[in-house]
């Protein structure tokens, strides 16, 4: 227990610095779960308390999330029809609200992130104070122009490039075909095998500040990961799905580009395929 002056002018109160979970929470009731401790403690803290502070506090949740994983769990010969059915903040494991020393860290974290998506690379990187911390493997829209219901007319398919930042998390998706707008319930996997959609949140972009719809979210088909193959989105494995989320709270940097070459120190050591044909 640790004693802290309220927000809210009242008398001193002792806010628990652990919170012990006492019963099995799984994915589906995940969200709500997290947002009542929020809700319980904000006010008493001397910093703004969020989803994205207590979970990167508490970075074992990330790990967690990530092994529900459809192709983790099948890896461990465990095919899970329903992901939300899952446990992932087991009956008697701890929580730790962070003081405002580490809360303040974890806000100046944040401040440093940068999200880079390469297209032709096929990959997104998160950098914290130009430092790259993961590299994830991504597919890309498609290079064509398709009929979209949502849109209501043809649209171009390309994932477009610029600065912007993330301007909204999906924490319960719905699910649509784009090009019919049919909702959707279930996936068929790669291995042939189908299963309920899983509840991973969905990233929103804002590019040269125009939001576009376009997203950075999972596949329930890594295949195509390395591919342009979206309507526009980035696409993710499930796994990474989960980290990218911690990593972009709303404000986060973020950039889409469209490099052909890397370099270092000045030298080409990577050269890839014109997929856009923007050299053409």
């Amino acid at each position: 227990m640790e004693r802290i002056i309220s927000n809210t002018g009242g008398d001193d109160v002792e806010l628990p610095t652990m919170v012990q979970i006492k019963r099995n929470v799984a994915i589906r009731e995940y969200f709500d779960y997290i947002d009542s401790l929020v809700i319980r403690y904000d006010s008493l803290l001397p910093y703004p308390l969020s989803e994205h502070i207590i979970v990167r506090n508490n970075p074992w949740i990330i790990d967690t999330l990530a092994n529900t994983d459809y192709y983790r769990m099948i890896s461990r010969d465990s095919f899970v029809y329903d992901q939300r059915q899952l446990t992932v903040l087991p009956k008697g494991s701890k929580l730790h609200i962070p003081d405002s020393i580490k809360a303040n860290q974890i806000l100046g974290e944040f401040a440093k992130t940068e999200i880079d998506v390469n297209i032709p690379e096929f990959k997104l990187r998160i950098f914290q104070d130009s430092v790259l911390l993961y590299t994830f493997p991504v597919r890309v829209g498609q290079n064509r122009e398709r009929y979209l219901k949502f849109g209501d007319r043809i649209t171009d398919l390309r994932t477009k490039t610029g600065i912007g930042t993330i301007i909204d998390h999906v924490r319960h998706p719905e699910f649509y075909n784009p090009a019919n707008g049919r909702q959707f319930y279930v996936t068929k996997r790669d291995d042939g095998k189908t299963t309920i959609m899983p509840q991973i949140p969905w990233i929103e972009t804002e590019i040269n500040g125009i939001r576009n719809g376009q997203m950075i979210h999972p596949t329930t088909n890594p295949e195509t990961l390395g591919k342009a193959y979206s309507n526009g989105c980035i696409g993710t494995r499930e796994a990474d799905a989960w980290i990218i989320y911690y990593y972009s709270p709303i404000g986060t940097k973020l950039k889409i580009r469209y490099d052909l070459k890397t370099y270092e120190e000045g030298r080409v050591v990577a050269l890839f395929k014109d997929i856009y044909g923007k050299n053409n």
